[in-house]
């Protein structure tokens, strides 16, 4: 098999892995309303280069269809200005419902009064600092950020004195989030410190983490041990040149999503990121039709929160004999809450 090939297959048996890890203890809301057909929805990218965005899309997707509904996604590909105009896009074209996907309304400036005006509900994924309803959103869904983050914090907490770079990016609630609390995580051991918190957007992590790394070399040296970030994004462009430097010593933790590519990196045991803390996608996309139906129903949201996963190498080589099916227990659960409506 050449080696192309072999590298696919490989990033698809572990995707497939945690999928089935991660939902094995799944259980979804316990009753909801029966699927409203006929609707047109919109769904906002943050950044389709983001791992987590397009899983949860694509997740979405396959939902929204299976209840008839109309689906239309917009991509803001990490720019400010280009979220604003696919919103005004997206109050334009009257949908019956909006998705926000991985960013909140604090991007877009002023928050678009037009769609409480209009009656359009909004539900987001990772939309805010935390998950359930907010002032503009009829539910967020994600897991909660705090665990993500204490996850995280305590893969590096141990009996050593340790170094940590923390790199954030501000522009979303959720992220920061995350970020403030794996630093005061770490400020609260006694032979710890938080060396710096880099806020650095996702999307220019690719262009300007060489330049970022070696600032952060010359500024704390030997004494930077650790790296968390709130994004495995990161860490895709971190390791040359942290090599390059001579620094293969700096161990990195992700606070989220469990990408294919950190799942590779961390299966093979060669990788200086050593954990990563993935969401449940899959079960997320899922949920977020389930809010907006129950929002077409005029019910209350679900205030259901899935749960994340700490992802390790033992963790993987010790899942190798669970079945790589990926699992489908949310399909089904949300199946049964929408199967009046629904045919399979």
């Amino acid at each position: 098999m050449k080696t192309g090939k072999l590298r696919l297959l490989t990033m698809a048996v572990l995707v497939g892995l945690l999928v089935t890890v991660a939902h094995s203890q799944w259980v979804g809301p316990p009753d909801g309303p029966p699927a409203q057909s006929d609707k047109r929805v919109i769904f906002l990218a943050s950044d389709f280069r983001n791992g987590g965005v397009v899983g949860v899309y694509r997740s979405f997707e396959r939902a929204a269809k299976l209840l008839g509904w109309q689906v239309r996604a917009l991509d803001g590909r990490g720019d400010a200005d280009e979220l604003r105009r696919i919103t005004d896009l997206a109050l334009e074209a009257a949908p019956d419902g909006v998705v926000l996907g991985g960013f909140g309304l604090a991007a877009l400036g002023t928050p678009p009064a037009l769609l409480q005006q209009r009656d359009i509900p909004v539900v987001g994924w990772h939309a805010g600092g935390q998950p359930g309803p907010t002032e503009w959103l009829f539910s967020n869904v994600t897991t909660d950020p705090l665990v993500v983050a204490d996850m995280a914090a305590d893969m590096v907490i141990g009996d050593e004195p340790i170094g940590v770079v923390i790199f954030n990016d501000s522009q979303f609630a959720i992220a920061t989030t995350k970020a403030m609390r794996m630093a005061e995580r770490v400020d609260a051991c006694p032979h710890c410190k938080v060396l710096s918190i880099e806020d650095l957007a996702i999307s220019r992590a690719s262009a300007e983490l060489d330049a970022r790394v070696e600032q952060l070399q010359r500024r704390f040296g030997a004494a930077w041990t650790h790296t968390l970030a709130i994004n495995d994004v990161y860490f895709d462009h971190m390791h040359l040149p942290l090599a390059r430097l001579g620094r293969k010593d700096i161990l990195l933790v992700s606070a989220g999503d469990g990408s294919s590519k950190a799942l590779g990196r961390i299966h093979s045991g060669l990788s200086q990121q050593i954990a990563t803390v993935a969401e449940p996608l899959g079960a997320h996309g899922w949920q977020l039709v389930d809010e907006l139906n129950r929002a077409f129903a005029g019910q209350p949201p679900s205030g259901f929160v899935g749960q994340p996963l700490l992802i390790t190498a033992q963790v993987l080589r010790e899942s190798e004999n669970i079945s790589i099916e990926l699992d489908t227990s949310h399909e089904e659960a949300y199946l049964r809450l929408w199967r009046p409506r629904v045919g399979r």
